[in-house]
């Protein structure tokens, strides 16, 4: 196999939205940390909403970005038995990220349910890469990723079959 064409995880990211509600963004705060033992990072509005009650600087949620391989593998076999090893294809947007929802932290296994966080769920964003995807993001000579150099959605689920053992499973 082209060693070009080897497709690798970049980043997870963890998030929680709570809106207005500062009880449940501190739950969060606290969730995240509980799960990874990394602190988290406030999210803030940018955009005045009167009918929600929103203003600029307002923090509505939390998240979390991991890049070490390590812990990525080990928490994203353990998010997926939460899930029963199962993916949707709709899971999977064109550009090969994969995004779903864990419902309650206490189905992840190993994790003990904490009293002070009490029953909530965050949401996991996987987004994949190639070798050869900086030239997207670098500063000098920003290039775009070729159609057949990018990962799609087909490519993105044999490897997660492959990785973590994953199976697709019609919505």
């Amino acid at each position: 196999m082209n060693s070009m064409k080897r497709i690798q995880i970049e980043k997870i990211t963890l998030n929680i939205g709570a809106g207005k509600d500062q009880k449940k963004l501190e739950k969060g705060i606290l969730l995240l940390k509980h799960i990874t033992g990394i602190e988290p990072v406030k999210t803030v509005t940018q955009k005045r909403i009167p009918t929600w009650g929103l203003r600029p600087g307002l923090p509505i949620g939390c998240k979390l970005t991991i890049r070490d391989p390590v812990m990525m593998k080990d928490l994203l076999t353990k998010f997926f038995k939460a899930k029963n090893n199962a993916l949707q294809q709709s899971q999977v947007d064109e550009n090969g990220n994969i995004s779903f929802g864990i419902h309650e932290y206490i189905d992840i296994p190993g994790i003990q349910y904490s009293p002070e966080v009490g029953i909530m769920g965050f949401e996991v964003c996987v987004t994949l890469k190639r070798p050869g995807f900086r030239v997207k993001v670098r500063k000098i000579q920003k290039r775009k990723i070729k159609k057949s150099h990018r990962i799609s959605r087909q490519e993105a689920m044999e490897f997660m079959k492959k990785e973590f053992d994953v199976t697709a499973v019609e919505e």
